[in-house]
């Protein structure tokens, strides 16, 4: 089923993901425990979250626009998610992953200690360069924007766990498109290096379903046959955590889809 202006709906039932009037706030640490998000002082930024929590992925993107620059991170992670799982059309998502890096640099440009202004601009171009390839992207220099992007906002908020899981992912990306030596001259990346933020990861966002996977998918690339029965684990542990929002529903079905 679309929505208008061809944003399909979330495929899944919403109403535990119904955040209304004071409950947003009294979830608001354990739904941000992943991006460590302060809760909004404006009301319609507030309003684009419990629509971007509820599912309504479309929702959240234009009412966080039309909130202004404080509403960008709302819709930036709608457009985010939303891609990542429901968008079909590879076109669509190369050209959204495009807007939210432009928007990304505009928000840091306006609020330079907005940490997710600056992991989600990591997030849009690493999704970006997992879709034209990891190789390309990296000689397009992409990796050096995604892994310095990651680091500002980690500078700015230690505790931002999902910036350790995209740091995790990037270090085995890297490692595995030009190999453990080049990776770790020109990009710093190692093996080491993706298992201790995974693990920073684990260790600040303990229920995260995402980080298990890829973790997962991080351990198959780096030291594929030898660490299956770990990966499959991980898998295992992410199918079974309990969603709090329509993201997390969305990361469980995918580890499920890998388990099957």
């Amino acid at each position: 089923m679309a929505k208008k202006g061809g944003w399909a709906a979330f495929p899944h039932d919403n109403s535990a993901f119904v955040y209304e009037g004071a409950a947003l706030k009294k979830n608001w640490a354990r739904l941000h425990k992943g991006d460590a998000e302060p809760f909004p002082t404006d009301k319609a930024v507030e309003e684009a979250w419990r629509l971007y929590h509820a599912g309504d992925f479309q929702g959240a993107y234009e009412a966080g626009l039309a909130a202004g620059l404080d509403g960008y991170n709302a819709a930036n992670k709608a457009a985010c998610i939303y891609n990542n799982y429901l968008e079909t059309s590879d076109a669509k998502k190369q050209k959204a992953y495009e807007e939210i890096a432009a928007r990304c640099e505009e928000l840091q440009a306006a609020q330079k200690k907005n940490a997710n202004a600056y992991y989600l601009a990591a997030y849009a171009l690493g999704r970006y360069g997992q879709l034209i390839g990891v190789a390309k992207a990296l000689t397009q220099g992409i990796g050096g924007k995604v892994s310095k992007a990651l680091e500002t906002a980690l500078k700015l908020e230690p505790k931002h766990a999902d910036s350790h899981i995209a740091l995790g992912t990037f270090n085995a990306e890297v490692i595995d498109k030009v190999g453990a030596m080049i990776g770790k001259m020109t990009y710093g990346a190692s093996k080491d290096a993706a298992v201790e933020n995974f693990d920073k990861a684990l260790k600040l966002n303990p229920t995260s379903a995402i980080a298990r996977t890829e973790y997962a998918n991080a351990l198959f690339t780096l030291f594929g046959k030898a660490k299956v029965k770990d990966a499959e684990k991980l898998y295992a542990e992410a199918a079974a955590c309990e969603p709090m929002d329509a993201m997390e529903c969305l990361d469980i079905e995918a580890a499920k889809a890998e388990l099957e």
